[in-house]
């Protein structure tokens, strides 16, 4: 057995909230993806020379990701976000550049896409191969910090209770390279490919998880720990929980909406830890049929609800939450953005609009672009 490799986890205030969301760069008059993204960085780069703080390379060089700060609510880490889109799209106009948001493209081709010049995506690439290339996705991912570290293993555990409705509500790619492909979340079942990503192993010990990550080095699997992509990770560097369950959004109401549902529930068990309450947890197996019933069914799926096996459509559950949830929401500063879950709820999710706007085209998929372009510019699903 290799060395166990420590892990220390950084202080941070309990609860604080911070939110990344990658987004595509599509052409203006063609609706497919540009390569652009060098020149975007450029354009924002500060007179200091030195790259922007909230506006950050990914994978390819379709992609820019805009992240908040370490905020304390909700609206806060929106704002950021807000402000770093508008400087992006002012940087992509000039270039007949859109921003768009969403878990997948829904015609442009994987292996046209460029990877970003940079060592530790060559190494992904290198060792991924054919499923490395096809990361043709985007994610949102929300990080609430987490007081105590004796907190972090058992709050993960619970969350993956909670986990097919974060994924059904923001389910957001079900076309891939201009094909249907049957599921609400087609990114979801793609990016578990990779080796180290998909749903995270039910730790009870810090000290699990230090020997797994020295396991995983010592037989070059990792290089370091953030090479672990887990769904739902620790995040040692900031103190906090990582979620990476959602798709991408395609407007700023349904990344804060879905982020604030997300914080509320990590408040939530959180609370109940301190008082003493044994956290929900559910077998492996549940969890892992969850997360397909929501990829395949979105807004439609039966997930299971409990260890029991009891069983609910994902909207009721979503909608019982909501209620459970709205004390937490007054706490976090964040009740407004928790209530707007509810338009997901009303109007369906990505997903569904995206087939609806198909229908509307007869099934050209350049009018889906369009709307999804249309949402985020509006800030609202459409």
């Amino acid at each position: 057995m290799a060395a166990p490799v420590r892990l220390p986890f950084a202080r941070s205030e309990r609860s604080t909230v911070g939110i990344e969301w990658e987004l595509a760069l599509v052409d203006t008059d063609s609706g497919d993806l540009r390569q652009a993204a060098p020149s975007i960085f450029e354009a924002v780069r500060g007179a200091d020379g030195l790259d922007h703080p909230n506006i950050t390379q990914e994978l390819l060089l379709n992609t820019v990701e805009v992240s908040s700060g370490k905020c304390t609510t909700v609206d806060q880490a929106g704002e950021d976000l807000r402000r770093a889109i508008e400087q992006v799209q002012d940087a992509a106009t000039p270039l007949r550049i859109d921003v768009m948001g969403g878990g997948t493209h829904p015609f442009a081709h994987w292996a046209r896409q460029k990877v970003t010049d940079k060592q530790r995506y060559a190494t992904l690439i290198d060792r991924t191969q054919w499923w490395g290339r096809q990361m043709l996705i985007y994610g949102v991912h929300v990080h609430v910090g987490i007081e105590d570290r004796a907190k972090v293993l058992p709050i993960s555990r619970a969350m993956l209770t909670v986990f097919p409705h974060i994924q059904s509500l923001s389910a957001s790619s079900p076309f891939w390279a201009g094909k249907d492909t049957g599921y609400a979340s087609n990114r979801a079942l793609i990016f578990q490919q990779l080796p180290t990503a998909g749903l995270p192993f039910g730790f009870d010990h810090w000290e699990q998880l230090e020997q797994y990550v020295g396991d995983m080095m010592h037989t070059g699997v990792i290089d370091q720990f953030d090479e672990v992509r887990w769904d739902i990770r620790p995040s040692p560097r900031f103190g906090t929980l990582e979620m990476r369950i959602a798709d991408g959004a395609t407007n700023l109401l349904e990344v804060t909406a879905i982020s604030a549902f997300t914080h509320c529930l990590v408040e939530h068990f959180s609370t109940l830890l301190d008082q003493g309450h044994a956290l929900p947890t559910m077998p492996p197996w549940f969890a892992q049929e969850n997360k397909w019933r929501s990829a395949r069914y979105g807004m439609d799926a039966i997930v299971i609800t409990d260890a029991a096996g009891e069983e609910e459509l994902v909207t009721d559950s979503v909608a019982h939450w909501l209620t459970e949830l709205a004390p937490v929401a007054e706490r976090l500063g964040c009740s407004a953005e928790l209530e707007q879950v509810r338009v997901i709820l009303r109007k369906g999710a990505s997903y569904q609009r995206q087939r609806a706007a198909a229908r509307r085209h007869a099934g050209e998929l350049d009018g889906v672009v369009r709307s999804l372009v249309a949402e985020m510019q509006a800030g609202r699903p459409l």
